[in-house]
């Protein structure tokens, strides 16, 4: 299989994505995008004994430093953080140090927002090796480590040099892990391209299944989309917060679960079911394609509903205290038909209410 490359195009801070089967057995690939004489590896203690070899090897003649950190979403936090710039000082790295992430979203948002960090900037690169890295958190610039009080408060915009999704790391990828990935896929059809989304409803098993050409056609399509939109709006002051459809209900319910409970995909899929159902309430998704959320989510074998223990205040508490909150009202990404989203704080509370209602989260 032809590996494929995208470009996000962002001026002299461009970068290309390249998505394809082995790509880390070739040194062509990774090498052309390291700037100096040392690297750092930033992985986690699930992918180190699968990949992180394949990577040295690829890296012959750096002078190569490893951090390992522990796996999961709970890991993302400041006292991992500091463990990474303690091994880059002892190594000591200098500052044309290119860090790699290699691993999930957890690794490569943590390990970026370090490379944003050191030295007031050291070059990275992102080497996601989940589905849902792949097809999202890789790409755009975001980084960041959460607080115990929001997810992704503390973070950077920082562009790597390139993103290497190597399809072949999905092969050991934990089924749940797959299905979270698969949320993310499912994002970028509700929110800008239908026949996307009708590709998906009759595909979604032959991603389950780890189909390569399924796998191969989801990543591109869900990345070409990602790297239009930070294209257009880097920062995130327009457009790209449209990529957040689901994340503002999802995020509220990671936190209240406590992180790493629920994947974040896990959560984002139940968000989107809640967006959906709201955008229904508001009369602008009709009962029909509603119920094509409902099932598209449910046959990926994915959350549509927040668990039973996270309450009413608990939820709008933490919704309150997301990153898209302007002036003190919550901004939510709606439906406005299937294939096309809006941002909107100007709802009526009542629907946002009813949408809690509905979903049995009590007081």
């Amino acid at each position: 299989m032809t590996p494929l490359t995208l470009l996000v195009e962002l001026g002299a801070r461009s970068y290309p994505i390249h998505i394809g089967p082995r790509l880390l057995q070739h040194e062509d690939v990774l090498r052309p995008y390291i700037a100096g004489r040392q690297v750092m590896v930033v992985t986690n203690d699930t992918v180190a004994p699968l990949y992180l070899e394949i990577v040295r090897n690829a890296l012959t003649g750096f002078e190569v430093h490893v951090t390992v950190i522990p796996d999961g979403e709970q890991y993302k936090d400041l006292a991992t953080l500091e463990t990474i710039f303690d091994n880059l000082m002892a190594a000591p790295c200098d500052r044309e140090t290119t860090v790699v992430a290699l691993g999930g979203g957890v690794v490569g948002d943590i390990a970026g927002f370090a490379a944003a960090c050191y030295q007031r900037g050291v070059p990275y690169i992102q080497i996601p090796t989940t589905l849902l890295a792949q097809v999202d958190s890789s790409v755009g610039g975001k980084t960041a480590v959460n607080h115990p009080r929001g997810k992704n408060m503390i973070g950077a915009f920082y562009q790597p040099r390139a993103v290497i999704a190597d399809i072949d790391t999905l092969a050991t990828l934990a089924d749940r892990e797959l299905r979270a990935g698969v949320a993310e896929v499912i994002k970028y059809g509700l929110i800008r391209d239908i026949e996307f989304l009708e590709w998906l409803e009759q595909n979604v098993p032959r991603l389950l299944a780890r189909d390569h050409e399924a796998l191969t056609y989801a990543i591109h399509q869900s990345c070409q989309a990602k790297a239009a939109v930070v294209a257009a709006d880097e920062r995130e002051r327009g457009e790209r917060a449209l990529l957040n459809l689901g994340h503002t209900f999802g995020h509220a319910i990671e936190t209240a679960v406590g992180y790493g409970q629920w994947l974040h995909g896990e959560a984002v899929a139940a968000g989107m079911v809640m967006a959906a159902f709201m955008s229904r309430r508001l009369k602008d998704l009709s009962p029909a394609d509603y119920d094509r959320v409902l099932n598209l989510v449910s046959h990926a074998g994915l959350p549509v509903a927040p668990p039973a223990e996270v309450t009413r205040a608990q939820l709008l508490s933490l919704m309150q205290s997301d990153k898209k909150v302007s002036a003190g009202k919550i901004r939510l990404v709606l439906l406005k038909t299937l294939g096309r989203a809006y941002l909107s704080d100007g709802y009526p509370t009542s629907a946002l209410d009813e949408t809690l209602r509905h979903f049995h989260i009590a007081d």
